[in-house]
């Protein structure tokens, strides 16, 4: 956890192996220069793989027919009685069932795709669903406007958002009642999603059959009718490796050409490879008006041509990437660091 740590003088970026950055303060650091990258998407296919199971294991009684032999294991007519204890773990097929996949991005647009190839009935809900991901959506996910349509007849429920304002308990007491009776809610994004105390309430009412969670909080751990895994969505060899190599290139990229991607706290930025004569200067600012002109002015002073410029703003921070035909000097770097806004400059190259 990056919060209260007094961060190094030193530390021009930081990569985070996953998508969650809820330990960094990122807008802290966007004004200190440090630009926050994580790996979005690297550990979709490992959590996409736990879900489904997460929908079997909570279809089927699979654990708790385990958990009956394993219990009768001195039984010396196990095999015959556990013929007859096997109606008391009878399932139903995911074949034709209605689910719905809340946010259709890495992680949920693999959900539902995954879906339709079990012959599930699937309905998506994103409002900001990225042109990336509709284009891989399957044709046979319905997309719905509302929360309230997409929930309502559901028999299974998938969350996959970030935790965000809009985000915190979005699934309470009004959507549960919507679900079709027997319901099963998985939650494999974030525990601050559901309302845990209207999850409870349901699964005692039995208006939900099931709730599937990776998040072992003191609520959820009390709950009835659940299965709870140690937050073990990502939790795959391969998955890690991805993650690593995505936050290593990422880091690469940014600090030998200053190019900027998957950051969360400053805007993507791309212009290549540093040019092989001359230099590239890397300014990281307050997105304020008349920045931009303040900044090409120093050039003009110091008698420094540039050669390619880009621009980018994201929130509060901005960031301007210069190609000049000559190395940056000390001087230009000193007063670009005087300009008021300006949180950090780099020469790249």
């Amino acid at each position: 956890d990056l919060h209260g740590y007094e961060l190094p003088e030193g530390i021009r970026a930081i990569a985070r192996c996953g998508a969650g950055v809820n330990n960094i303060p990122v807008e802290e650091y966007a004004k200190k220069g440090v630009v926050v990258f994580n790996s979005p998407g690297a550990n979709s296919n490992a959590v996409k793989e736990l879900v489904l199971g997460m929908l079997v294991l909570s279809s089927r009684g699979v654990v708790q027919s385990m958990n009956w032999v394993r219990d009768n294991a001195d039984d010396p007519e196990i095999q015959v009685d556990a013929e007859k204890a096997k109606k008391a773990f009878v399932g139903r097929e995911l074949k034709g069932k209605r689910i719905g996949v809340i946010g259709l991005g890495n992680v949920g647009s693999k959900v539902a795709n995954a879906c339709v190839d079990l012959g599930m009935d699937v309905y998506g809900y994103d409002p900001f669903i990225s042109v990336e991901h509709a284009w891989v959506l399957s044709r046979e996910v319905q997309r719905v406007g509302t929360l309230e349509d997409l929930c309502r007849g559901c028999d299974y429920l998938t969350v996959h958002v970030p935790s965000k304002a809009d985000t915190i308990g979005m699934i309470s007491t009004e959507q549960i009642n919507l679900l079709a009776p027997d319901a099963v809610l998985i939650n494999y994004a974030r525990e601050t999603i559901i309302d845990e105390d209207a999850v409870d309430a349901a699964l005692r009412e039995g208006k939900l059959s099931w709730f599937s969670c990776d998040f072992a909080t003191p609520k959820t751990v009390k709950m009835p009718n659940t299965f709870i895994t140690t937050h073990s969505g990502a939790g795959t060899g391969e998955a890690e490796a991805n993650c690593a190599d995505m936050a290593i290139s990422e880091l690469k990229d940014y600090l030998e050409n200053g190019n900027i991607k998957n950051s969360v706290n400053y805007p993507a930025c791309d212009m290549g490879p540093a040019p092989a004569q001359g230099g590239r200067v890397a300014v990281l600012h307050a997105n304020v008006p008349d920045m931009l002109s303040q900044i090409t002015g120093v050039f003009g002073e110091v008698g420094a041509n540039i050669d390619n410029l880009t621009n980018k703003a994201r929130g509060n921070a901005a960031y301007t990437m210069l190609d000049l035909n000559a190395p940056a000097t000390d001087e230009l770097v000193a007063k670009l660091t005087a300009i008021e806004g300006v949180h950090r400059v780099r020469i790249v190259k």
